[in-house]
Order: C-alpha cells, then structure tokens, then sequence
C-alpha cells in the first residue's frame, strides 16, 4: 500500500488547468506558465513598467516643467534671473566691505605683493567680480557680492584700554572684548584715547567704517567734558569762533554749560572730526585742563544708559540697514537672529595677556 507524500507547501493553491476563453471573433487561449517564459519577458510586470504606454512620460523629468500648468505660468528659470549680474568693483574697496583691512592698507599690501587675482600680482586700481578668486598673503578670501546688513556694535569703553591691536607696551585693548567673527575682523570707527571713555563703534563693513569717519559725511561727535575750573565767556568765544591748533584750526560746533559742584565744572560739546586728542588740547590752549571725557554720542547714535562700562550690544539689522543707507529688503528670507525686541546686552572678559616689560 503506497503512501501518499505530504506536500512541503499545504498552504499552496492547486494547480488550474487552462481554460479556454469565447471570444465573437476567435477563441483564444491563455498561455501556460511554462509558455510564459518561453514567450519572454516583454509580457512581465517589470518589463511592462519599464517599456510603459507610448502616450505617457514614464517620469516627470522627462516629460519637462513645460507640461506643468504652473511651470508654464511663470515661464523657464534661467540662471541669469537667479543671479544678477553684479559689475565689477575696486579691490580696495571689496575688501575693505569683508573687512580685511582698510583701504589704505589694501594698497599696501598690493604694492608689496601680497595679493593675488586668478593666480597673478594683483597691480593698483584692479576690479574684481564674482568670478575672481582673490588671495591675501597665499589664502583665499571668499568674497560675495550679495548687498547684506553690516553688523555693527556699540562699545563702552572704560579708561585704561587702548583702541590698537598691537600695543608694544601691552595694554589691554578693546578688541579682547569684542565677539569672535567667523569671517573679516571689526573695524573700529574712530578712535578713543586711553583715559577716554564712552560710545565707540564697531563694524564689519569698511564701506561703511570708512563713510562715519570721513570728514565729508560731517558726522557730529557729543562729548560730555569735566573741567577744573569753569569758562568765561571769552575763552567760549575763542573755542567756538576757532582756535588754532598745531594740526590746524579747531572749534566746537556748539558749547553748553552741564553745571557741576566745587572745582569741577561739566560742559556738553559737539564738532564735526575726531583729530587725536581734538578735545582735551583745545581746552589746554584756552588754560583749562580736563579731568574726564565721555563720548556720549556719534552721529544719530546715542551711548544707551544701561550700556555699562565694558558692556556691548549689536545694532538692531533695521537700524545698520539705515545707518549704512542700504535699502531694507522687503522680504526677510529667514528671521533676524538678532532679534525684533531690545537689543541684548553682553559683557565679555578681556582675552589679553600681559606682556612683561623688558627691563
């Protein structure tokens, strides 16, 4: 008596034997699984997905964003649209604006040799575009040519720091308080002497560094002055008629009284430059020396009363955008990180190290 084998796939449907199907015309047959493959692999589901309907794109790439409605509607993107033509600008003056330096160190270094443009010595008055690649002492420098809001800061400086980089008798300097950039370095707009203290600006732009500073803007300086001593009112006469200097004729383009108690006395003054020391030799030369000096404000910026000593606080982006005279983009592509509200304040600790002085 034989035994019928189990079958290993009990799950397994039978097998169906093929059934013939009417047809009006002709009756047709299905072909078997063995006649299937025989037949090729042009009847497969894959090869049907692969050779697809001759009326139809077998991708949207193919097919082109012509057929798209809304493609259409706007019309072909070309890289132009997306990328102004911008015109070339000066060298000194792109670098300058990423704050490499300034315009007249810029011209130093290119006629040291130290810059190059698509790999030769840059030469005096060179333009460059956004297709040039720019090298300062052998590294690259990338350039945008893409107007952006220069980051400005306000600084209040305290006496007993200098406004340099490099001090060779090792005081401690304003840039030891300043945020790292990642790119560029800050520009101080003006200067402050070292037992001044006060408002002091700090940018990323030296187009912009270079327009508060220049004599031709006429931007005003406010200083609030402490005297030993009061004026009369000839020697007011003498500081905002003129008053002769070594470096030339100097006055105040306006003089108020601050009152005061005992010796010291305190005056509001304004003028129009920042010469070294302007301030304190003016009031040398009518008798008078000054005790304290405050800048309280540049331009139509004023030192903020909270703004402690040591502390700095970064310009709004709606306010650089004015203060550099841009046009403000109507359309934020992403959020100010500086914020909308009050601008935060931040104090941070000097990195210097001091130099030990030889004896």
């Amino acid at each position: 008596m034989s035994i019928r084998k189990k079958s290993r796939s009990p799950l397994r449907p039978p097998t169906k034997k093929p059934t013939t199907r009417a047809s009006s015309g002709a009756a047709e047959q299905s072909p078997s699984p063995r006649g299937r493959r025989q037949a090729g692999a042009t009847d497969s589901p894959r090869s049907r997905s692969d050779a697809g309907p001759p009326d139809f794109p077998r991708s949207r790439r193919e097919a082109g964003a012509k057929d798209s409605p809304r493609a259409s509607a706007r019309g072909p993107r070309r890289r132009e649209d997306l990328n102004p033509p911008v015109e070339p600008e000066r060298l000194q003056k792109v670098l300058a604006r990423f704050g490499i330096g300034s315009r007249r160190e810029v011209d130093d270094w290119i006629a040291e040799g130290r810059i190059e443009v698509n790999g030769e010595i840059a030469v005096p008055g060179q333009k460059v575009g956004p297709g040039d690649r720019v090298k300062v002492n052998g590294r690259l420098v990338p350039l945008r040519f893409v107007a952006r809001a220069p980051r400005v800061l306000l600084y209040h400086k305290p006496e007993g720091e200098i406004v340099s980089r490099d001090d060779p008798e090792g005081r401690p300097s304003v840039f030891d308080r300043l945020p790292i950039l990642r790119r560029g370095r800050w520009i101080a707009v003006g200067r402050l002497d070292f037992n001044t203290s006060g408002l002091l600006l700090f940018t990323d732009d030296g187009t912009l560094a270079n327009r508060l500073m220049h004599p031709s803007f006429e931007l005003e300086r406010e200083y609030a002055v402490r005297l030993l001593g009061q004026l009369d009112e000839q020697q007011i006469e003498s500081l905002t008629s003129g008053i002769q200097l070594e470096d030339g004729l100097a006055k105040f383009s306006s003089l108020a009284d601050a009152g005061g108690e005992g010796v010291n006395h305190w005056y509001r003054v304004t003028l129009f430059e920042g010469r070294n020391r302007e301030v304190r030799r003016m009031f040398e030369a009518v008798g008078l020396t000054v005790s304290r000096l405050m800048r309280v404000r540049y331009g139509s910026i004023e030192l903020p009363a909270r703004l402690k000593r040591g502390m700095w606080m970064e310009l709004p982006e709606a306010d650089a955008y004015e203060l550099a005279g841009l046009p403000r983009p109507q359309r934020q592509t992403r959020p100010d990180p500086r914020g909308s509200g009050e601008p935060k304040l931040h104090r941070t600790r000097p990195r210097y190290t001091p130099k030990k002085r030889s004896e």
